[in-house]
């Protein structure tokens, strides 16, 4: 199999993975325009500082002894394999980042022969970009569950962040979906990886001399809509996964129906605005000082017409109006339309005068979901009498009809392939194969 091949194949298989995030375009480049896209391979991820860097995201391989039933590249499924060797993909990592294509590697494989042997060939793939091709880009690696100590310690001196996908909320899913898994042989790397960040800080305390190890820090990921776990549990679970391992991120990914399995949704559209809803409720827990606990009980679900914070609000309008120019900092954070920027603005600029109706609108507060929970110097602006339920009504997006109908068109659009008509099926597919080669042909631009 030629590496134009392989680039197609194990590219589309890592799409799945939304650890950092791809355009999902193609263009073809036009007379008279500038530039292509291709959505194979190239992906966007931020830094901490707010830059944007490509990077290439691919699979090692998609080969996989497993049988993980919300997988796409499970051991049962019938779909294209393939496989880099170790230099084959250093090659296409140096070629990609010589001619400026990417700043940086996502790395992720499918489990081959075994966790330690797969995560051997990963270390060895890193660790010579690092020292023998003196790469000095950004590298992501995801960490196989099961691999031994020694490696997965190896593997964080080498990458910039590290990840361990935990995929399924509730540990009685990995018995019905995923039977070779299960929660404890996840949360061990997890773990290992959080202690060594800990153990490496303190030795860098000590002596300057000491190589970094995941200066990153470590992600996960969580698929939503497989399963049929509340948003309450989501959150509660990602909570204990912030306190308990330091983790930077966790991500969320809408399931994608990828098979027949009885287990699982069939023939829905990902639910998008519901995993809108979720990082909303996860930065909450991130940035705005929440628990939790606070959003939501265990078996409840947020609500999709209004953001979490407006949710929490109106569960909580005891606690409502209050004070503008009187009320702490971490209660600012709970007010809905006030981020942190407006929050820093408003406690900043009381200390010299108190602030008006007016000057609210100029510092960017969202006055048409603020104005109902808070005074401006002891006035209240906003309408219905602090009535929960208009208030809802006022503010609420109705986003909830909107997606149906849009995911609706989506769902006929990228439905699985009809079994009746499989001619039809199999020369689309080859005409679609024949676009995807051409364009990454033409965007490379030459051999390696």
């Amino acid at each position: 199999m030629d590496l134009l091949e392989k680039i197609r194949i194990l590219a589309d298989s890592a799409k799945y993975d939304v650890s950092c995030s791809s355009s999902g375009s193609s263009r073809l480049s036009k007379s008279g325009a500038l530039g292509n896209t291709v959505a194979a391979g190239i992906c966007h991820s931020f830094t901490s500082d707010g830059r944007c860097i490509s990077l290439l995201k691919i699979l090692m391989t998609n080969y996989c002894i497993y049988d993980c039933a919300y997988c796409q590249n499970r051991i049962s499924n019938d779909l294209e394999r393939a496989v880099f060797n170790v230099d084959e993909l250093i090659a296409l990592t140096m070629s990609f980042y010589r001619r400026n294509y990417i700043e940086g590697l996502f790395l992720s494989s499918g489990v081959i022969k075994s966790p330690n042997y797969t995560m051997e060939l990963m270390v060895q793939i890193i660790k010579t970009l690092r020292i023998k091709e003196k790469f000095n880009g950004y590298i992501h690696v995801k960490i196989i569950p099961g691999a031994s100590a020694i490696l997965i310690h190896e593997a964080g001196l080498y990458a910039d962040r590290v990840s361990v996908n935990i995929e399924l909320p509730e540990v009685d899913n990995y018995k019905m979906l995923t039977p070779e898994k299960n929660r404890a042989v996840i949360l061990k790397p997890m773990k290992q990886i959080a202690d060594n960040i800990v153990e490496n800080k303190e030795e860098k305390r000590i002596s300057k001399y000491v190589q970094n190890f995941v200066p990153g820090g470590q992600s996960t990921q969580l698929i939503i809509g497989a399963t049929p776990t509340s948003d309450g549990k989501i959150l509660s679970l990602s909570q204990n996964l912030y306190d308990s391992y330091q983790l930077k991120r966790v991500y969320y990914s809408a399931y994608i129906p990828v098979s027949r399995n009885a287990l699982l949704p069939q023939d829905i559209a990902p639910p998008l605005l519901r995993e809108h809803r979720i990082y909303q409720a996860d930065w909450l827990l991130r940035f705005y000082k929440f628990n939790a606990k606070e959003l939501l009980k265990e078996d409840e679900d947020l609500d999709c017409n209004i953001d979490p914070k407006t949710q929490w609000a109106l569960n909580n309008m005891d606690l409502f109006p209050v004070e503008i120019n009187r009320c702490s900092y971490e209660m600012l954070l709970r007010i809905p339309g006030i981020g942190l920027t407006s929050a820093k603005r408003i406690y900043q600029s009381r200390k010299l005068s108190s602030i008006t109706f007016e000057g609210l609108k100029k510092m960017g507060i969202v006055l048409k979901r603020a104005k109902h929970f808070i005074l401006v110097s002891g006035k209240y602006y906003g309408n219905y009498a602090l009535n929960k339920d208009f208030i809802y009504e006022s503010i609420s997006e109705k986003k909830d009809q909107i997606q149906l109908n849009l995911f609706g068109e989506i769902d006929l659009k990228k439905a699985i392939p009809n079994e009746q008509d499989p001619a039809l099926g199999l020369f689309m597919k080859k005409v679609d194969l024949q676009v995807e080669k051409e364009m990454i042909r033409k965007s490379l631009g030459g051999n390696f």
